[in-house]
């Protein structure tokens, strides 16, 4: 799919929301493995900058969207302002009707440019979100994955659900729909999302240029200087291997 888009010239955003550790980053992750990064980005964007908090609201997203032949993939997106931004307060009421308002004028200005605009929605239930924060919380490989505004999503459960909705009625136009995916089981969901995906894009089969490895010219008068002389990394690789033998010995 990928190297029809970059034949094509076609553009091509996918949108990434829901539930705080619905599995919205991991699905990201398995999308992209495989996919050549100079013509795949992943864009995940801090909190706005005093500039930017000035700015109209979707300038910022504006600049991270894709050139001709690329794929964006995003963790968080404009969004923000109807689910975050609006439970905790970070925007007013006014800007937050606005944007109810904008948004699907905004998305259908990007479909008529011939933007494919795909959005999902990871939904998990409230008792898997709490098991996973807990497992996040023990887990020093990804701890960073939880913050204080994580927590508090189970206390504001029903906020966001509430907010959830009232953004899918304002937002789920017939351009660019809304697409729900369960995300009880992760494996399954990440499966389900890039079956789905490869489903809307009107992908060919295209084959990339054929490459060809010419023979190794025979052994020039090049002799390289002795190893001794570089900065060599340290064979931690080796230690750990021979920890291990030892302890299958013992």
């Amino acid at each position: 799919m990928q190297q029809w888009v970059k034949a094509s010239g076609a553009r091509v955003v996918v949108i990434f929301e829901g539930r705080d550790a619905a599995g919205k980053g991991s699905a990201i992750k398995r999308v992209t493995e495989y996919l050549n990064p100079r013509m795949a980005r992943i864009v995940a964007l801090p909190m706005p900058t005093e500039r930017q908090r000035g700015q109209w609201y979707f300038q910022r997203y504006i600049e991270h969207l894709p050139t001709s032949g690329e794929i964006v993939l995003m963790d968080r997106s404009w969004y923000n302002r109807a689910g975050v931004e609006r439970v905790m307060g970070y925007c007013t009421a006014d800007e937050y009707r606005r944007f109810l308002h904008q948004a699907p004028l905004f998305e259908r200005m990007l479909v008529e440019d011939g933007i494919l605009v795909v959005k999902y929605w990871f939904s998990v239930s409230d008792h898997e979100q709490e098991k996973r924060f807990r497992s996040r919380l023990n887990d020093p490989m990804r701890r960073w994955k939880l913050s204080e505004t994580d927590v508090l999503s189970i206390t504001k459960w029903a906020d966001y659900s509430k907010a959830k909705d009232e953004m899918f009625v304002h937002t789920d136009i017939a351009e660019a729909p809304w697409w729900v995916v369960e995300s009880e089981d992760k494996r399954a969901s990440r499966l389900n999302m890039i079956n789905h995906l490869l489903s809307l894009v009107p992908y060919e089969h295209t084959d990339p240029p054929k490459v060809h490895i010419p023979p190794r010219p025979p052994d020039s008068d090049y002799e390289r200087p002795p190893r001794e002389l570089n900065h060599s990394v340290p064979d931690h690789a080796a230690t750990l291997t021979q920890k291990k033998k030892k302890k299958k010995k013992s």
